[in-house]
């Protein structure tokens, strides 16, 4: 059986929420639902963010097209010189090549290049077949070139600020490990517990680690924690001679503030500076002389 390839469940104007969308009127229109379009005249969409798609739902998905011919159009818009633009429709527009056919039913609309990202980024979001990695590179897309923040993308596309904070976190990752995430190696939630490792030489071990020993989330949560602590232990116990200028900087702002100061730095270079008060009464004298 082919697999479906159903439109979304939502209208365009429903998942871009409060978008302001040219009327037909304006500056987009739909010529015909059925107008023919040679094959050969369209071109991908550069905005669009699925990087892989599955070899054999593409194959079942062209014997369906050969058998039935393509059911629901795609959407494209006029680049010029007899050129089309992808707008949605990349996986039936692939199956449809592999099918062999010439030419394809299509949906022109003429948008700019603005309306036509928000269009083929919000409906492949919404897809189920996205990997996190896609989503939030689509995402991140989104923001940079919508001039999106996290609060209105979230309106935008129905989701929290937590989850759209949590798919771009994904993108600090290392290229190996996103690499991971989106051939299905680790999941989101593996990748998620990765994201406080900063170096990236122990992120890839990690995920190898994961991988040959197929461990949960949880374990995963836990290996990177206990990693973390003998990390952190290690440089503790490293320790650090300030040099002669930062020790006469600590002792001139004891006196300058009379009162203890300590300037504490770990291997790393990061430190602080320590001011200890035994009252609210010192307290507010420490502050009154900062300020």
């Amino acid at each position: 059986m082919p697999k479906n390839d159903k439109p979304l469940g939502r209208g365009l104007g429903a998942m871009l929420g409060n978008m302001e969308i040219p009327t037909r009127a304006e500056n987009a229109q739909v010529v015909s639902g059925n107008t023919n379009i040679h094959v050969a005249s369209i071109e991908a969409n550069p905005y669009q963010p699925r990087t892989k798609f599955d070899e054999e739902s593409l194959q079942e998905l062209a014997q369906s097209i050969k058998t039935y011919g393509l059911i629901q159009p795609v959407t494209v818009r006029p680049v010029g010189n007899g050129k089309y633009q992808l707008i949605s429709g990349e996986r039936r527009f692939r199956a449809a090549q592999m099918a062999g056919l010439t030419e394809i039913p299509a949906f022109v609309r003429t948008v700019d290049d603005a309306l036509s990202l928000q269009m083929a980024l919000v409906e492949n979001i919404q897809r189920a077949d996205l990997n996190a990695i896609e989503i939030a590179l689509s995402y991140q897309m989104l923001m940079d070139e919508c001039h999106f923040t996290q609060e209105e993308l979230g309106s935008k596309v129905g989701k929290t600020n937590t989850t759209i904070s949590n798919y771009l976190r994904l993108l600090k990752l290392s290229t190996p490990v996103q690499v991971a995430v989106r051939d299905n190696q680790i999941s989101m939630g593996h990748a998620r517990a990765l994201v406080v490792v900063e170096d990236e030489t122990a992120q890839a071990k990690l995920v190898q680690q994961i991988v040959n020993e197929q461990l949960s989330v949880r374990q995963t949560e836990s290996l990177v924690k206990k990693m973390l602590e003998g990390a952190r232990n290690k440089k503790s116990k490293v320790k650090i001679t300030l040099s002669d200028e930062v020790r006469n900087a600590q002792t001139a702002i004891s006196k300058r503030l009379n009162a203890k100061v300590d300037i504490k730095k770990d291997i790393s270079g990061k430190g602080a500076i320590q001011i200890p008060f035994a009252s609210d009464d010192e307290l507010k004298r420490l502050l009154e002389l900062l300020q």
